[in-house]
């Protein structure tokens, strides 16, 4: 259906592209091809002010609204929106470092692997997780997880002030001394809540001259005594260890650990003795390397878009799965069409758990591990299949595990707010309520405000 558009007092700029202009199709596609969306203009902005005229264009038009980075928005409707308006800050993307206050301002349009390897190169480090292609700013605004998290927290952790477009055009700072309640929201809320933000105000770390990396892999039947074993290990290693766990299908066959060390080689290899020996593992790769090199490693390139679309779902673990949750793992593993299908496990602890949950938005605290699993599909006529395979998984998975993610969001979940925000979701309506009370920024399980209005539309 077409959006009749009025005229309007405000004029789009940046770069502006609308359904039906050359480029249309590729500005409109996501990470996940299961988010296949057609809006009605994608607003690529250069500008704080390309923000600000976009806002205030789709209020006086009445057309929804999305705001965009890296594109990888894991659920449909969330970053783009049917015959709506698209603002993309991906194409803003300037980073100023502060070596000697060690602070960056951080244009919010920048991916991670761009954004950390500009800093390493200048001697510093910020918390990353397991893509290059994922946007610093939806990363940060819902927790930013990743192997760097046990020493330097998450990214929001380290996020100290935001700029910010609110739902009237305005321009909002929020840091300790100035709306001190948006800053906290902003650190675990959510992206795209409460305003689009177009820069970050980051604390940012001295690097080491070098750490090392680490890679075992196992023969595939050996998952569930190596899962087991992680799970055990993993929660109360060193805090500087960093690690996760990966394991696909049979066909892919694919069951590896990786992890970081801020430390040398000889007291990592002492701290994988309980990995190394677990079962028979076929590959082990420990390396020491200077922290650019590190970073090139740990971030290896994806592509976007991918052919394969995927369906994800979250939680965190507090104790080692006993042997029902394993099953519940292998019912996954052998039901999930797609060889990419998989499971992810990431420790916690050590800083990202020294923080207390209602410090920050990011509630999520105290678990010994966070878990996603992901089934991938190509043929349209495996969707429905795999969507109810991820489903059915997290339903035998609920009694052995608590809350979800929100950066990996599942629209199956009903009651989103308790399982994103835990005990924080009140606080989180009523900072909604004090800076978007007509729920301008709304998306399928966006957080609501308090006097309940939906906005110009929910989907």
């Amino acid at each position: 259906m077409e959006v009749l558009v009025i005229a309007s007092e405000t004029k789009l700029t940046g770069r502006v592209i609308f359904r039906g202009e050359p480029g249309y199709e590729e500005a409109r596609l996501n990470w996940n091809p299961y988010t296949n969306t057609y809006p009605l203009v994608i607003v690529f902005a250069q500008e704080h002010d390309d923000v600000v005229h976009a806002i205030k264009w789709a209020r006086e038009n009445n057309v929804p609204l999305r705001a965009r980075g890296g594109r990888h928005a894991l659920e449909r409707s969330m970053s783009v929106v049917k015959d709506g308006i698209v603002i993309d800050v991906s194409e803003m993307t300037r980073v100023r470092l502060n070596s000697k206050k060690e602070i960056a301002l951080i244009e919010t349009g920048i991916d991670v692997g761009p954004l950390v390897s500009s800093l390493a190169a200048r001697g510093f480090m910020s918390p990353f997780g397991d893509s290059p292609t994922v946007g610093i700013a939806g990363l940060t605004l819902g927790g930013g997880i990743g192997p760097l998290q046990r020493t330097i927290g998450l990214a929001s952790d380290n996020l100290i002030g935001v700029k910010m477009v609110d739902a009237e055009g305005r321009t909002i700072i929020a840091d300790e001394n100035n709306n001190s309640d948006l800053l906290w929201a902003s650190r675990g809320g959510g992206g795209g809540n409460f305003g689009i933000a177009t820069e970050y105000k980051f604390k940012v770390h001295r690097a080491p001259e070098s750490a090392t990396v680490f890679d075992i892999n196992w023969p595939w039947g050996q998952f569930e005594d190596v899962v087991k074993a992680w799970q055990r290990w993993s929660p109360s290693v060193d805090y500087r260890l960093g690690t996760s766990l990966e394991v696909y299908t049979r066909t892919n066959g694919l069951l590896q650990a990786t992890g970081l060390f801020l430390g040398p080689k000889e007291e990592l290899t002492d701290l994988l003795e309980p990995l190394l020996t677990t079962g028979t593992p076929t590959e082990v790769n420990i390396q020491t390397l200077p922290w650019p090199a590190v970073v090139e490693n740990r971030l290896q390139p994806d592509q976007i878009p991918t052919d394969a679309a995927n369906k994800f779902s979250s939680s965190y673990g507090f104790q080692p799965f006993p042997d029902e949750a394993i099953k519940a793992m292998r019912y996954f593993l052998e039901n999930a069409t797609g060889t990419d299908s998989n499971f992810f496990f990431l420790n916690w602890g050590g800083a990202v758990s020294s923080v207390p949950p209602e410090a920050t938005a990011f509630f999520w605290r105290d678990p010994a591990f966070y878990f996603e699993w992901s089934a991938t599909w190509k043929k349209s006529s495996d969707a429905q299949r795999n969507i109810a395979v991820v489903e059915r998984t997290r339903q035998m998975l609920a009694p052995f595990s608590k809350g979800s993610y929100v950066n990996v969001p599942d629209f199956n979940i009903s009651n989103f707010g308790s399982a994103y925000y835990g005990a924080n979701f009140d606080r989180l309506r009523q900072v909604k309520t004090k800076y978007d009370p007509n729920n301008v920024f709304n998306y399928p399980q966006s957080i609501p405000p308090l006097n309940g209005r939906s906005g110009f539309r929910l989907f």
